[in-house]
């Protein structure tokens, strides 16, 4: 069974190998530049589509099948739904108990999607949210960001274990950036819950579908929260 430490399950491409980095080099900066400039400057169209499309293809096409990016059937489904359970829970105890308070000494706490304000009692948002939960969130973020954006920033190590784990915290933060609405704290929390999903990818055996449960789990969790009005 792969290990979270594995250095031989995802070979980094050995053909022309400085010529390969340099190019995924160039998709994580371009990457970047659609996160921010849709989030932060509305220079761009929404970022999860276009980072869906573009890794989906990029993936296919330079290593040869999206199970490079972790996104393949596991030895065990049972050992993924549990550390999707576990990554999930450690969000939402983390988020609630330990980020907001802490963040909240310094901003405004976070601005909640805008659909959220129509959840509370509406069993029609309710089921239209868990369907963006598990579509547009769960799966194309985590295409998106844990997929696509850091299998290229771990090329830039040859994906090394080492440059994974630089990678989930580069890609982490532009996570939280793709959260900007949400504001100063909402970036934060978001960047937090990038962290974790990446942990759970890792010690799945990059196993990408250990991060689109888990985020479907925890965004699950927020949208019965905000239909019985909990918080």
């Amino acid at each position: 069974m792969p290990t979270a430490l594995s250095s031989t399950e995802i070979p980094f491409p050995s053909h022309h190998p400085a010529a390969s980095r340099a190019l995924s080099a160039f998709e994580l900066l371009l990457g970047a530049f659609i996160v921010i400039g849709h989030n932060v400057f509305r220079i761009v169209p929404n970022e999860v589509i276009i980072l869906f499309a573009l890794g989906l293809v990029s993936i296919r096409l330079r290593d040869g099948g999206w199970s490079a990016m972790g996104f393949k059937r596991p030895g065990s489904w049972r050992r993924i739904f549990l550390i999707a359970v576990v990554a999930a829970a450690l969000r939402i105890i983390l988020g609630q108990f330990v980020v907001e308070p802490i963040t909240g000494r310094f901003w405004p706490a976070p601005i909640a999607p805008a659909l959220a304000s129509e959840i509370p009692g509406n069993i029609r948002v309710a089921i239209v949210a868990l369907l963006v939960v598990w579509t547009f969130a769960a799966f194309g973020e985590e295409i998106a960001y844990r997929g696509y954006l850091l299998t290229r920033a771990s090329d830039l190590g040859k994906r090394s274990p080492t440059a994974y784990w630089i990678g989930i915290v580069v890609v982490s933060i532009l996570f939280g950036y793709g959260h900007y609405y949400k504001g100063a704290s909402g970036i934060v929390d978001s960047g937090i819950a990038g962290l974790i999903l990446g942990v759970a990818y890792m010690f799945a055996g990059r196993n990408l579908w250990a991060s689109i449960l888990a985020h479907g789990f925890i965004d699950t969790f927020g949208v019965i929260d905000a239909f019985f009005g909990w918080s």
